[in-house]
């Protein structure tokens, strides 16, 4: 069983190293709160755009990037969750060490097979979203998923749900296990050309149809 991280002085020295560095970040990040007047106007609000800006970068940095953006990338990413709670901790609500305490403890109780006496579970994302559904008292399969994702990740974040946690819903139609990415991409891209050519949003549709089966997937929870 691996013992719980407090000691910081038992770490390795990467690990201590990246402490020094993150340190010096959030020091920068404090001193432009005060001394750059954009900074300082900045709320969790106006930075949104920012926020998903930076994720989307990262996201772009590591499907067709180099390593060297996707470091540059990730330190972007970075800056925006320490210039949060450093807002935070102005406004009095929380910092930067409660931020990354939250995260470890949390990945920490969620893996007890490591640090823990558990063993390691046959499936390890639907038993994590079990100790995740859990921890966080939910009641349905779909709590937590964020409104705000894209509608293509969101129906695959709800499929992955219903997969790990949720009832029984049965297959899709014309299911095909065997699908490779590639084809998947083509096919999902084929129809989206196909519906627009007759004057579908296929966004707009595809929400449409999510809302549609969450409902379902939810009534289903109930009975």
């Amino acid at each position: 069983m691996n013992q719980r991280p407090d000691d910081v002085g038992s770490l390795p020295a990467a690990a201590q190293r990246a402490g020094e560095e993150f340190a010096r970040l959030v020091a920068v990040n404090q001193t432009l709160r005060i001394e750059c007047p954009w900074d300082a106007r900045q709320t969790h609000l106006s930075l949104v755009k920012h926020l998903i800006e930076e994720t989307a970068e990262v996201v772009d940095a590591i499907e067709v990037g180099t390593a060297d953006d996707q470091r540059e990338e990730l330190g972007d990413l970075l800056m925006q969750v320490v210039f949060h709670a450093s807002i935070a901790s102005d406004e009095g609500e929380y910092d930067i060490a409660e931020v990354v305490r939250g995260i470890t403890d949390k990945l920490i109780a969620r893996h007890p097979y490591v640090y823990g006496d558990a063993e390691v579970p046959d499936d390890l994302d639907a038993s994590w979203e079990r100790r995740k559904k859990a921890a966080k008292h939910r009641d349905s399969s779909l709590d937590g998923i964020a409104d705000a994702l894209p509608t293509l990740a969101r129906a695959a974040k709800v499929a992955q749900r219903v997969h790990d946690v949720g009832p029984d819903m049965g297959p899709a139609q014309d299911e095909d296990l065997s699908i490779s990415d590639r084809e998947a991409g083509e096919k999902i891209l084929s129809l989206v050309r196909r519906v627009q050519r007759v004057g579908v949003d296929a966004d707009q549709a595809t929400r449409a149809a999510l809302r549609r089966w969450e409902a379902e997937i939810r009534a289903a929870e109930q009975s």
